[in-house]
């Protein structure tokens, strides 16, 4: 409780060294020698602690400092709180959602329709649903969901979550989930289901413009985004992770409505493997401190039985539907061909055949190579180096091309894969880890009109260079391939992650954080400091082009407010700081902050390939 205290404003310190650390070093042990030190009046408190129950293990530094974490948030959020309603003219707007037995039995109202199914596959979906319900009694614990694509996961997964939060006496449901675009899609359906004030987004694609008074659901947004006390809460892996192992209280502040929930991790397969250690440590300490319930929920599970059993021993991994293979065999929709190495030549020579295809590669600079080999009418580029308002009217004609039958080829990067509906009769994918190939099979036939025979996913290798990032996740897919041969099988999914598992070895703490944890006692700072899900630093440059234009000029002027900012992020590309420095040195971008920039040298921005990262006019390569 001293840790909170002291770390009540400025943060949770490290503890320091109570021998070495001298009286005001910035350290909790500086700190309380500095108190003892006089000049700070005595406290008198008559009150009573509350019995926490169980209490944690001393003598385990990891479960401490977890323990001392959800203290801070405690006491952070109840001093927030305090704050607001002090302030507030009127009484704030927190509260009065509906129970988790009410949005249960809206769930239930939802599929009752069309409950058991009135197609074959219908029926099968539906059979997911059921089994989900029937184990969600269970008692709290860890969780697997393992459904092919197009086996209703979002909808099953929300089901077990309320029916188990009802018969356990949890609180809320959180959705942990890698992607923005698959946030939007699910709190959509979420909302849909349970009611608006019911699901709470919290990410950075979300516009909460604080100066709007009349808008009342923009205000409780963001109110409940601050310490996510509402029922249904859908955030990315970013802010979950990063939120757990912050010291700052603002972050914090949500962490003690994490206990007693269910979180549910969609594409599970998505968290880093640079950071599973941490990633499953801090899932494991949810479940054996903090009375949660963890779903790990994906088409393509990954191995993380035996990391789990370093954290929590006694519990193991439950899959609530153990057919899987019969599952797959069910909803199988595509067929899969090795297309063996292909040239650039070849590949685009493969994809003129074709009326209407997807192909997806590892590089943007192979995208933008391939794309310029294809006839121009139809052909479409996809990739990062476009801003999203950009990428999103791309995909609206892309899907109105392949309803009206028009022909339509395009290259992406791998984008594309999770979260957008579109559906091609043929894709083609150069070979990544195998979760991406069926990542982007799922863009195949996806609403399954088609025969899968008639469905090709075609895997192939380039003659590129193999990206650094992405050598290990190849090289484990070659050999799970190798083994088994067929990537829509369950056991060769379970044998790529087995083997990249093995691959990667104990390389599962980049930040070396859990290392620091048993080396040093609470290193909140620095564990806070070093902890980062995603590694590269990039800059953000602004696009003054469409409705992006007025709002940069609200950026430059220095005028914008809470929601421009959000806006502005449709009319952003991110890119690393090398490029954003060669881009500052030529003045083709106007500064805004050392990490952020207006494009004013606007022929920079190719109206089909996006940014060129190259401070030439316009006139370079694009990378």
């Amino acid at each position: 409780m001293a840790c909170c205290v002291v770390g009540h404003h400025g943060g949770l310190p490290d503890f320091g060294n109570p021998k070495t650390d001298y009286p005001g070093m910035p350290t909790f042990a500086g700190r309380i020698k500095k108190g003892m030190a006089g000049g700070i009046p005595a406290c008198h408190w008559n009150g009573t602690l509350p019995d926490p129950g169980r209490k944690p293990d001393i003598k385990d530094p990891y479960a401490l400092s977890m323990w001392v974490r959800m203290l801070y948030s405690c006491l952070v959020d109840a001093d927030y709180l305090d704050t607001e309603a002090f302030m507030a003219e009127s009484k704030p707007q927190r509260g009065n959602y509906d129970s988790m037995s009410v949005l249960l039995e809206r769930l239930k109202d939802n599929i009752r329709p069309w409950f058991p199914g009135n197609t074959e596959l219908n029926k099968k979906r539906c059979s997911i649903l059921s089994q989900c319900l029937e184990k969600a009694p269970q008692p709290r614990g860890i969780y697997s969901l393992t459904v092919p694509t197009g086996g209703g996961k979002t909808v099953s997964s929300l089901a077990f979550a309320l029916q188990h939060a009802v018969a356990n006496g949890l609180d809320r449901v959180i959705y942990v989930i890698p992607y923005t675009s698959i946030i939007e899609q699910n709190a959509a359906v979420f909302r849909e289901i349970l009611g608006e004030n019911n699901v709470v987004e919290h990410h950075s694609g979300v516009c909460c413009d604080d100066n709007d008074e009349t808008n009342t659901a923009n205000h409780f947004q963001r109110l409940a985004a601050e310490n996510w006390d509402a029922p249904v809460i859908v955030t990315t892996a970013v802010q979950f992770f990063e939120s757990i192992y912050s010291n700052r209280s603002s972050q914090c502040r949500k962490l003690h409505n994490l206990a007693n929930s269910v979180v549910i991790f969609d594409e599970a397969q998505m968290l880093p493997t640079c950071h599973l250690l941490p990633c499953v440590g801090a899932m494991a300490s949810l479940v054996s401190q903090f009375r949660a319930t963890i779903l790990l929920c994906t088409a393509t599970q990954p191995v993380l039985g035996d990391l789990f059993g370093r954290f929590c021993p006694e519990r193991q991994i439950t899959e609530l539907c153990p057919e899987v293979a019969e599952n797959f065999r069910n909803f199988r929709r595509v067929t899969y061909r090795d297309g063996g190495t292909l040239s650039d030549e070849t590949l685009a020579g493969e994809l003129c055949r074709e009326k209407q295809v997807l192909c997806i590669v590892n590089t943007r600079k192979t995208a933008q190579t391939l794309y310029s080999l294809l006839p121009e009418e139809g052909r479409f580029h996809l990739s990062t180096l476009l801003y999203p308002a950009h990428r999103k009217a791309v995909l609206k004609t892309i899907r109105q091309r392949l309803k009206a039958g028009l022909p339509c080829r395009v290259v992406s990067t791998s984008l594309i894969e999770a979260g957008v509906d579109v559906d091609f009769p043929s894709v083609y994918r150069e070979i990544a880890g195998l979760d991406a190939i069926a990542q982007a099979a799922g863009r195949c036939n996806r609403e399954g009109k088609r025969d899968a025979e008639a469905s090709i996913v075609t895997y192939f290798r380039s003659e590129h260079p193999v990206p650094v990032l992405q050598k290990i996740n190849i090289q484990a897919a070659h050999e799970a391939l190798k083994q088994c041969g067929d990537p829509g099988n369950p056991e060769t999914i379970n044998r790529y992650f087995t083997s990249l598992r093995s691959w990667i070895g104990e390389n599962m703490d980049k930040s070396g954080m859990m290392k620091t944890l048993r080396e040093q006692l609470l290193p909140f700072k620095t564990v806070s400091e070093a902890f980062h899900l995603i590694e590269e630093e990039t800059c953000t440059v602004y696009i003054p082009l469409g409705e992006g234009e007025p709002i940069c000029h609200l950026l430059q002027e220095g005028r914008a407010n809470r929601e421009d900012f959000r806006r502005a992020g449709q009319y952003s590309v991110s890119i690393y700081r090398q490029h954003f420095q060669a881009l500052v040195n030529a003045g083709d971008i106007l500064p805004l902050s050392d990490d952020s920039a207006i494009l004013t040298n606007l022929s920079l921005y190719d109206p089909e390939m996006g940014l060129s990262m190259k401070a030439d006019g316009g006139k370079a390569e694009f990378i």
